[in-house]
């Protein structure tokens, strides 16, 4: 004969998995949707940040600050040195650097990863055309709100605009790593239009 609080046991221990399963899909949504959505966006206020950077080989330190006196900066965030998206990204943003450099801009890509690698990286898939700074301690990730799912350590794929009163002009959040360029020069442009009026 069954014993009915041993079938509520059973209907409660079968139900579960099903919970845990339900809880860990809305955790992943949660997680998924936290890494695409920075939270600065247009009109705030860029946090300023220095970091150890190589260009072409060359270690020195970039400061925010120091680059937005020569004109307006372009940052972006990637997850790794060497990945397939973020090479892709790198050669992207390496031709496209004349542009930038037109418009008055500085470009600046920061990572997770460590100075070596990316002396390395600068090189190799930046082709010596900008620099890339190294935030091993995530500092300017959590600044930028820029993290990947917030618990990975890696950055997310953002890019942001920011004018020489250290506002944020634009903001760009997207994995995939085609559009970076052409969005973030869109909008460099149409600000740089309005400056000339």
């Amino acid at each position: 004969m069954l014993n009915p609080s041993s079938f509520s046991l059973t209907a409660d221990a079968a139900a579960r998995p099903r919970r845990w399963c339900g809880a860990s899909l809305l955790l992943g949504a949660v997680l998924c949707s936290q890494g695409a959505v920075a939270a600065l966006k247009p009109g705030d206020k860029a946090p300023e940040f220095s970091a150890p950077s190589s260009l072409g080989g060359q270690v020195s330190t970039f400061s925010l600050s120091e680059a937005l006196k020569k004109g307006p900066v372009v940052l972006y965030f990637y997850p790794a040195a060497f990945t397939s998206g973020c090479t892709i990204e790198a050669h992207l943003f390496a031709e496209a650097v004349d542009r930038y450099k037109a418009l008055g801009a500085t470009v600046i890509g920061v990572s997770g990863d460590n100075i070596e690698t990316l002396n390395k990286f600068s090189v190799s898939e930046c082709r010596s055309k900008f620099a890339v700074a190294a935030d091993v301690d995530k500092k300017i990730m959590k600044a930028y709100d820029a993290q990947f799912m917030k618990v990975t350590g890696y950055a997310s794929r953002t890019s942001y605009v920011i004018t020489p009163d250290h506002a944020i002009l634009y903001e760009y959040t997207d994995m995939n790593p085609e559009k970076h360029v052409e969005n973030t020069m869109q909008a460099l442009e149409q600000w740089s239009a309005k400056q000339k009026r």
